[in-house]
């Protein structure tokens, strides 16, 4: 069984956003020269997120309006976190909500998804540095 590694950085200019990513992941399956096996993708920090879902800026803009009812951002203080110094309570929780990392198989050297699935990172407390991990297993 072969292993490949490869992490991916973003810098969003904006405190929330999403990315579609799929693109970067393709290109390290081809990289990596596995055929069958699995892909995981990792968010490596605690208020941002990777999810698979359909790309439809509609849908996006539902993911916003959604995490900011269930986790708003203002005020700070309604948080114990916040207490500390920090800000960003409310990324925490949106990370929680839209998942750590994904794993898609991997079958004649394509990722293996459904109808419209595209795998995305979800930034919740952004304009810094964060890193994705791809880790791709198989033969």
């Amino acid at each position: 069984m072969k292993s490949f590694r490869k992490e991916l950085w973003f810098n969003l200019p904006r405190r929330r956003g999403f990315t579609n990513i799929t693109g970067e992941v393709n290109k390290a399956l081809a990289e990596s020269g596995i055929r069958e096996g699995l892909c995981l993708v990792n968010a490596m920090h605690i208020s941002a997120s990777v999810f698979i879902n359909d790309d439809e800026r509609g849908l996006l803009g539902d993911w916003e309006v959604w995490l900011e009812k269930l986790a708003p951002e203002q005020p700070h203080s309604q948080y114990r976190h916040n207490d500390t110094g920090e800000d960003n309570a409310d990324a925490h929780i949106k990370r929680t909500l839209m998942g750590r990392e994904v794993v898609v198989a991997i079958t004649k050297g394509e990722l293996d998804f459904g109808p419209w699935e595209q795998v995305f990172y979800g930034e919740f407390d952004g304009m810094r540095k964060k890193r994705v991990l791809i880790k791709i297993i198989g033969e």
